[in-house]
């Protein structure tokens, strides 16, 4: 089902807009080998068109090892044959401008993987050509590493290297070598490599860990944490128990941020960064700031277990309060955290769950990414441990069992085998289909008239008509739990009021701080969870939400 309705033109599409992630090894397998490509996702693009998202966030499709399943990159400037060709990405860029959809690449530029020819040059020797294009330090006197620094898959960050018998830094796997971005040569580099790829045509890039492009040039050890990051990592592991000083987020790469969007500015491209930090939010605001960076930042802020309308309103708020002529983008669900139904709604949640969460998300000032099948309504799979393939969660399992159970293959007809994600019947998929994915194939959605898949198409439709939530500011309006409630007011036009039940029982409640408004409709929220207000009292059903057109704005605490 094509939408009608056109992304936003001109190169400000971004703001505002609403960026679908493909993870590509699990979208579609157009040639059978259990693995999803490039075709496969050609494939699908009216699918994707019909949802009324602005674009598609891709992963990494490089040339790779694949030990961090492409985020190990081996060759910046090629696709890895698993995936398809380069002649198959232009297609892919093509026909997706066809459909009126951007497209927005992964871009890993803090590391390289360890068979990067880069990386096999300069461990050859302390003298060659790119001895300095990555991070590389002498023992301490006892043959221990420089400095106690972490990395955030387990271990120390530094891995000893026989032939120039020297460490190297690497804050993911040891197969994931840091970039010396202190070397102008490398940063000169992959600026190029940046170019490579809007010179084929596309609108934008997503900058993975892009906080951790340079480090102390002094080696200090990182201190204790004040308070524990439990954000970033997961509580189980001892990344988290430092304060990351010295790591990362280091001053130095303000300046390279700029030199970048310098560039993107040339061909009116769009970027979005990963931050993960202690402090994400200052982070994000800080590499948004006087609109000469980033275009817009995302954190691991809402891609906790956390989830309570308190702490949702408070990273908001806290973003808000930091930002200075930044943009924000947000975002519930991706390929690093467990599947938002089963995260924020827990094991009992309904896909109502992820009506409400969507259209909450949507609500937020600023931009969001959205993940593959999230718009099905699919929980977090459960993969058992000879199945798993996620380096992450092979190392802290049992108490964290990876990234797996979110990144298992898109199902799209449920009495298909592997739900029709690939054709090749005799071949198992890198990961199984489970049955209750099957379950909520896109078949099964479409059938439905009140399925989350209709859902979200109808949402996003009638969001693109209302000014306040694309660009409009936001206010919230003090609520008990779990109900969120938030007033966007747009340059000129009608504010917007919007409630939300986050909780699995209906609420009722006074507001006598929210402003008059006219309920609106066509939101498709239908009568199961459309809220109903009289006078200051509003009813809200189990994962419901009311939406009115406000007569003014609440006044600013």
């Amino acid at each position: 089902m094509a939408s009608n309705i056109q992304p936003a033109a001109g190169p400000s599409w971004w703001r505002g807009g609403v960026i679908y992630q493909i993870y590509p090894r699990s979208f579609a397998d157009s040639n059978g080998d259990g693995i999803g490509d490039l075709p496969g996702i050609i494939d699908k693009l009216p699918y994707i068109a019909g949802l009324g998202v602005d674009a598609i966030w891709i992963s990494p499709f490089f040339r790779s090892p694949m030990k961090d399943f492409g985020y190990d990159i081996a060759d910046y400037r090629d696709v890895d044959p698993m995936f398809g060709s380069l002649a198959d990405f232009d297609r892919l860029i093509a026909r997706a401008h066809e459909l009126g959809v951007k497209v927005v690449i992964d871009q890993v530029l803090s590391h390289t993987s360890d068979q990067h020819p880069w990386f096999k040059e300069s461990r050859k020797s302390r003298s060659n050509p790119k001895a300095d294009w990555y991070v590389w330090a002498h023992p301490k006197a006892d043959g221990t590493p420089p400095t106690n620094w972490l990395s955030v898959f387990g271990g120390s960050a530094w891995q000893w290297d026989a032939t120039r018998r020297q460490y190297y830094l690497h804050n993911f796997l040891t197969s994931q070598p840091d970039l010396n971005f202190h070397c102008e040569e490398v940063q000169e580099q992959i600026l190029s490599d940046i170019r490579f790829w809007l010179d084929r045509g596309v609108d934008g890039f997503r900058f993975d860990a892009c906080n951790f492009h340079f480090h102390d040039r002094q080696l200090r050890d990182n201190p204790p944490a004040a308070r524990r990051d439990n954000k970033t990592v997961q509580d189980t592991n001892p990344y988290g128990m430092q304060a990351h000083k010295y790591d990362k987020t280091q001053f130095e790469n303000i300046a390279f941020l700029e030199k970048v969007r310098e560039l993107l500015n040339e061909y009116n491209a769009a970027s979005v960064g990963e931050v993960g930090d202690d402090n994400s939010l200052a982070t994000m605001a800080a590499y948004t700031a006087s609109g000469n960076k980033l275009h817009m930042a995302y954190s691991f802020n809402l891609l906790t277990a956390e989830n309570t309308a308190t702490y949702i309103r408070s990273q908001v708020e806290e973003l808000e309060a930091a930002m200075d002529g930044g943009w924000p983008c947000w975002s519930i669900g991706n390929h690093d955290v467990a599947r938002v139904l089963t995260r924020w709604g827990g094991p009992d949640a309904t896909p109502a769950y992820n009506k409400v969460a969507l259209a909450m998300l949507l609500s937020l000032r600023g931009s969001a990414c959205w993940y593959q099948g999230d718009e099905l309504g699919l929980p977090e799979a459960d993969i058992p441990f000879e199945k798993l393939q996620d380096p992450y969660g092979i190392t802290f399992w049992p108490e964290f069992k990876g990234r797996d159970g979110c990144r298992t293959p898109m199902p799209w007809q449920h009495d298909l085998p592997h739900a029709g994600f690939s054709g090749g019947q005799d071949v198992e998929p890198w990961l199984p289909v489970p049955p209750e994915h099957a379950a909520r194939a896109v078949d099964v959605n479409e059938a439905d008239p009140a399925s989350p898949l209709h859902f979200t198409r109808r949402f996003l439709a009638w969001r693109k008509t209302q000014p306040a939530l694309i660009e409009g500011d936001i206010v919230f309006l003090d609520t008990p739990e779990p109900v969120l409630a938030l007033v966007r007011t747009p340059a000129s036009g009608k504010p917007l009021l919007a409630l939300f039940n986050l909780g699995k029982e209906a609420v009722t409640l006074e507001l006598p701080d929210a402003p008059a408004s006219r309920a609106l409709d066509g939101h498709g929220f239908d009568a199961l969870q459309c809220g109903q207000r009289d006078g200051h009292r509003f009813t809200l059903p189990a994962y419901g939400a009311y939406f009115g057109e406000a007569s003014a704005a609440p006044r600013r605490s």
